[in-house]
């Protein structure tokens, strides 16, 4: 049996929001107080940021911003990244010694609130709410300071 290879501490965080500033979270199967924008890690060290952000969005809501997609120049690198201690619970997915990730912030406009598909193994609800009680809604520092982020980045 071959061991899980160990996540790499350099992630992105998509927030996907609507031209009115309405943004989706999700709320994590793992800890039911956890709501959360899209959230994931690198496949691989060389994986595109970009790559990483699209396949996360893919994998968590269904919605489609990859390469060639309608909604690919409307996922956007903010250029901005955050450096945070690892949540202990969390801890042994990562090498051991790894106690902080970088996280790199995308945004995402969608035209209109969509209804995600989620998968019930990491997610088991979705709501969308302004973007201001939004960052209110989240366990995460970061994630709520990157949603107060979006009047600016969304111009």
């Amino acid at each position: 049996m071959s061991e899980r290879p160990w996540k790499i501490p350099e992630s992105v965080l998509v927030v996907i929001h609507t031209p009115a500033l309405d943004v989706l979270l999700i709320r994590r199967a793992d800890a039911e107080d956890f709501w959360q924008s899209v959230t994931g890690s690198r496949n691989s060290e060389d994986e595109p940021l970009v790559l990483t952000a699209a396949r996360e969005v893919a994998e968590e809501t269904g919605i489609d911003c990859g390469e060639g997609s309608e909604l690919a120049a409307r996922l956007v690198d903010w250029g901005l990244e955050n450096i945070y201690e690892i949540y202990p619970r969390w801890r042994a997915r990562y090498a051991p010694g790894v106690t902080h990730n970088t996280e790199h912030l995308f945004g995402l406009c969608v035209p209109d609130r969509v209804t995600p598909r989620l998968d019930p193994r990491e997610h088991t609800d979705w709501r969308w709410l302004p973007y201001r009680e939004a960052a209110d809604a989240c366990f995460s520092p970061s994630n709520a300071e990157a949603i107060l982020l979006l009047p600016q980045f969304a111009r």
